[in-house]
């Protein structure tokens, strides 16, 4: 990446933007390499980093494909099937868990 100007929270000039902000007025960075960064210092921990890009070179987000909806809408229901039990836990199954949370207490009460 290089060397890059550093700015301090809230202090980037203007035309720069994080992905995010670039996400919510319909952008994407398109390929551009990162302009300038900022950074929120945070007590006992290194600091917060947020990569900037220029809003004038950035390109508008692709359409979502009905193809894509269908691989996004697959991928999110296998977040919610419970490998343990197999059914729909109704939520995205945490990670810590690995499984629903009635397998996984289930098995907490037949160790103890």
């Amino acid at each position: 990446m290089g060397s890059v100007p550093v700015y301090r929270w809230r202090l980037a000039p203007k035309g720069l933007a994080t992905r995010r902000q670039l996400r919510a007025i319909g952008l994407r960075p398109g390929g551009q390499d990162v302009v300038a960064q900022v950074e929120r210092s945070r007590r006992r921990r290194d600091p917060l980093i947020a990569y900037l890009y220029s809003i004038e070179q950035a390109k508008p987000v692709r359409p979502m494909t009905p193809a894509k909806r269908a691989a996004l809408a697959k991928a999110n229901a296998a977040r919610r099937r419970c490998p343990e039990c197999g059914r729909d836990a109704g939520y995205v199954i945490p990670a810590a868990l690995g499984m629903c949370a009635p397998c996984a207490y289930l098995e907490d009460q037949h160790a103890a």
